[in-house]
């Protein structure tokens, strides 16, 4: 009875976060100019557009990108730590699970602890990947603004420097997705209370407002 109710708790966890997903999608499709990711993918193309068109603005350009790689790469030291502390915890269970003979039997807390290791491996390759975009960008952005190889390279900026903000934002929402899956291991009942939440939390994010922000 215990485990069924368990197993209840992580299906109502897990459903409230990807309906989230979903419906953030649709809202995607149907109105982008209303969500922060459209805006700041907008934002990030006529930075590098503008960039690309004031002479002697190639310093200015590199440090505002090192700045972003160096986000990025104290996300992904992060995830790794959080990695590693979590599959060391997660080990025993682990190996007491697939040690007998016959098919493991899985406990709703295992499978939560294996969602949890998997979001945060997705964090950590996010933004390793936003890391690498962003050093390409600043390779672009650091060409003399009239050469030749800067306008070759211009298109291919943009479109890095979008992919870079796009991992980078997906790096940042697994780690707090990972905060409804840490709460259901500590306790069941909150998990699906911290899913609420945090999906609440998600929402005041990805709302693009400039009224409000003012």
């Amino acid at each position: 009875m215990a485990d069924a109710l368990g197993w209840w708790l992580a299906a109502i966890t897990v459903a409230v976060l990807l309906a989230y997903q979903v419906l953030l999608a649709a809202a995607g499709r149907r109105r982008p100019q209303r969500l922060a990711r459209a805006a700041h993918a907008t934002l990030r193309e006529q930075w590098f557009v503008a960039v690309s068109a004031q002479k002697g603005s190639e310093v200015l350009g590199v440090q505002t990108l090192r700045n972003s790689l160096m986000s990025a790469t104290m996300t992904a030291s992060t995830s790794v730590l959080a990695l590693m502390g979590t599959v060391t915890l997660a080990a025993p269970s682990l190996d007491a699970t697939f040690r007998g003979t016959g098919l493991p039997q899985f406990t709703p807390r295992l499978a939560m602890e294996l969602v949890l290791i998997a979001l945060l491996f997705a964090s950590l390759v996010a933004s390793v990947m936003a890391v690498r975009y962003y050093h390409h960008a600043g390779f672009i952005v650091g060409m003399p603004v009239e050469s030749q190889a800067r306008r070759e390279w211009s298109e291919a900026g943009v479109a890095y420097l979008g992919k870079a903000g796009r991992l980078y934002g997906w790096s940042l929402r697994y780690l707090l997705l990972v905060v409804p899956v840490v709460a259901f291991i500590l306790h069941p009942v909150t998990g699906p209370v911290a899913a609420v939440l945090v999906a609440g939390v998600l929402y005041g994010f990805d709302r693009f407002s400039p009224a409000a922000i003012r």
